[in-house]
């Protein structure tokens, strides 16, 4: 594919980092760097370290690998950690092409905001779905760009709804990338099925757009995991994004982007220019670990945490269906940890939610947030993740409460 015009202005500027080229002739034999401005490592107070595991195993770190880990590396990440998630992505998507690369990044949000920043310029139109993860519309809409929102159904995006938008553009104005949380999404908890999955990927092939799969909640699926968009991507349309803040730690801040080499090699340039690379810490403790585990103990931890989850979601929907039926509707969660919740006879759910939920010592966050382009909305977005199946109960009872008040001071 030729990526030239989905390259925005300002990407299309970047050039590589004079001082980041220089790192990967740094272990040719006899060279002498008089060039990077790296820190001597004798100056550093850390020697080696270690960590425990829940299992009671504890894994060594090496004074060398300590000293890669505290030494700036390649933007790109680490290499062992990369060609391990190389292997891992194979393993598990079995891409139709062999020629893709990866960039690791400050957990998956950094490597996907770096994309948009490649991709978007202001006043282009994207294509998204509707509701949508907030964290990225909150990068998004500074950007200046225009929603064409796709709706969601109890199998995910609506194929039909993405076709009829588009026929809807002339050349120069259609938007060029679709971006989408396929599994478990967030706000809605529901999975794209592998028809309309294909479905889509067949529509962004007739109008030859780039898909953005935002995946983080792929391997907390509560069944099968479904086929992603980069296991069917033949043309090198696909952008995926996995992050390992569900599965490790969210404190590691480790995710990776995975798509055609033309397109992460722009995702690097940008970071040469800003982080310069993600935690060496935070990435040898994660390869280090993930070298314990191999490819199978990693996949067998997934299935054990996807597990959690979906008894999370179980008890949640018991103590939604004890509290709240014939007062509100909801999502049945397929994957990750979020319910989403139509209010019944509240037309515009913001300032319960914002403001008497949260006297009432309740948190959720109101359905407004997470649409594109501004709406009144009864929906409020509910994650089970952290609460215990008491605090879930007690804090679905006030909502209860509070929605009988509302009900009863309208009739009035």
């Amino acid at each position: 594919m030729d990526y030239a015009r989905f390259i925005s202005p300002i990407s299309a500027r970047r050039k590589p980092s004079a001082i980041r080229s220089l790192n990967k002739m740094l272990g040719i034999p006899g060279m002498i760097s008089l060039g990077g401005g790296n820190p001597h490592p004798n100056t550093f107070p850390f020697i080696s370290f270690s960590f425990k595991l829940r299992n009671g195993e504890s894994v060594e770190v090496s004074e060398q690998d300590t000293a890669r880990a505290l030494q700036y590396s390649a933007t790109n990440g680490l290499q062992d950690l990369v060609e391990w998630l190389k292997q891992l992505q194979t393993h598990v998507h079995k891409p139709p092409i062999s020629d893709f690369d990866i960039c690791v990044g400050n957990g998956s949000q950094d490597v996907l905001t770096k994309a948009f920043d490649m991709l978007i310029k202001e006043g282009d139109t994207i294509l998204c779905e509707s509701p949508a993860y907030v964290g990225s519309l909150a990068f998004l809409k500074p950007l200046g760009c225009k929603f064409a929102e796709v709706e969601i159904d109890k199998d995910g995006l609506v194929p039909q709804v993405m076709e009829d938008l588009l026929s809807k553009f002339d050349d120069a104005t259609r938007p060029k990338l679709l971006y989408s949380v396929p599994t478990g999404g967030n706000p809605t908890g529901i999975s794209t099925t592998l028809l309309r999955k294909q479905q889509i990927y067949a529509i962004a092939k007739k109008y030859d757009m780039l898909i953005l799969e935002d995946d983080p909640y792929h391997y907390l699926s509560y069944g099968p995991r479904i086929p992603s968009y980069f296991s069917m991507d033949s043309d090198g349309r696909v952008l995926r994004f996995d992050s390992l803040s569900k599965i490790l730690s969210s404190g590691i801040r480790v995710g990776w982007v995975t798509g055609p080499r033309p397109l992460v090699d722009r995702i690097v340039l940008h970071g040469q220019a800003s982080n310069l690379h993600s935690s060496g810490v935070s990435q040898m403790l994660t390869i280090k670990l993930l070298e314990r585990w191999g490819l199978d103990g990693f996949l067998n931890h997934t299935v054990e945490v996807s597990q959690f989850y979906k008894g999370k979601s179980v008890m949640f929907l018991k103590a939604a269906e004890k509290h709240l039926k014939g007062l509100a509707e909801w999502s049945i969660p397929s994957a990750g940890m979020f319910v989403w919740i139509k209010l019944l006879g509240i037309e515009d759910s913001s300032n319960l939610i914002r403001t008497k939920a949260v006297e009432n010592k309740v948190l959720l966050v109101p359905g407004v947030e997470f649409f594109p382009n501004p709406r009144v909305t009864s929906y409020v977005r509910a994650s089970f993740s952290t609460a215990s199946e008491e605090e879930m109960n007690t804090a679905l009872e006030r909502l209860a409460t509070l929605l009988r008040k509302e009900k009863e001071g309208s009739s009035q």
